[in-house]
């Protein structure tokens, strides 16, 4: 059995972070999370990939969370504590900060802080059989201000409510309706998934980028946004090669072949 990693491989424009420890339902280890920020650059320095994919490996799990056998060395004093929730933080928002589109691809379990991981992507997509569920007051765990804050930004504060206080588990199409992930496919998800990530892949670079860092800043509070900065990305679009081809490629009744500048 090899050691809990989270695997990394690019093709085709796309970078894949897969959290591999399935043994565990593909639990997050303490070095795991501290490798995601370090991977996440990776990705984020390779001109040549587009996306950002973060999957668990097989169909059991994406992620079931944190790796609890490791609590009793891990989080046994204050500063072992804050050092494991640094870790935690770090790793998370290294996707939210990242400079290219991150995508979820989820199947079965979601649970605990695989599904705070999952939601610090841009998009999530799930096959018919997953499960999300945040335990939280069924372990009697506290629920931080930072983390409910980001939780109701992304999915709305109802149904951050329901996840919160009834701590039970979502099947995927409601989590559908709900909002947790965007698309649920019953049937073919590898095929429907890898097309999907596929066609985002083939669009243009810079675009993605300023797209994603506009998401970024409308996260902050509205006194700490940097509006001039996206507009420069923007600005930078309509300056690029990229810009020229896509007119091209239309006119012309093509695919366009972007290469970020």
């Amino acid at each position: 059995m090899s050691a809990p990693q989270i695997r990394y491989e690019t093709s085709a424009g796309i970078a894949r972070l897969t959290i591999d420890q399935p043994a565990k339902f593909n639990a997050m280890t303490y070095d795991m999370w501290l490798a995601m920020p370090d991977l996440v650059a990776k990705a984020d320095a390779d001109p040549s990939v587009r996306i950002i994919e973060v999957t668990g490996e097989g169909p059991k799990a994406f992620c079931a969370g944190a790796d609890i056998s490791q609590f009793g060395d891990k989080r046994s004093d204050p500063d072992s504590v804050k050092a494991y929730e640094d870790a935690v933080r770090g790793g998370m928002q290294s996707l939210v900060d990242s400079n290219k589109p991150s995508v979820a691809v989820i199947r079965g379990v979601c649970f605990g802080g695989g599904l705070a991981l999952a939601l610090c992507c841009d998009l999530r997509l799930c096959d018919g059989v997953s499960r999300f569920r945040i335990p939280a007051a069924r372990l009697g765990l506290g629920y931080t201000y930072t983390n409910i804050e980001a939780l109701a930004h992304k999915i709305g504060v109802g149904p951050a409510s329901d996840l919160l206080l009834s701590a039970r588990i979502v099947e995927a199409r409601e989590a559908e309706r709900l909002g947790i992930v965007n698309k649920c496919w019953t049937e073919n998800f590898e095929g429907e998934a890898k097309k999907y990530l596929a066609e985002m892949a083939t669009n243009a670079p810079m675009t993605l980028a300023a797209i994603k860092r506009a998401f970024v800043e409308l996260a902050k509070p509205y006194a700490e946004r940097n509006k001039p900065a996206v507009d420069a990305m923007v600005k930078a679009c309509f300056e690029s090669e990229d810009y020229r081809e896509g007119q091209a490629a239309f006119a012309a009744k093509r695919p366009p072949v972007f290469n970020g500048r």
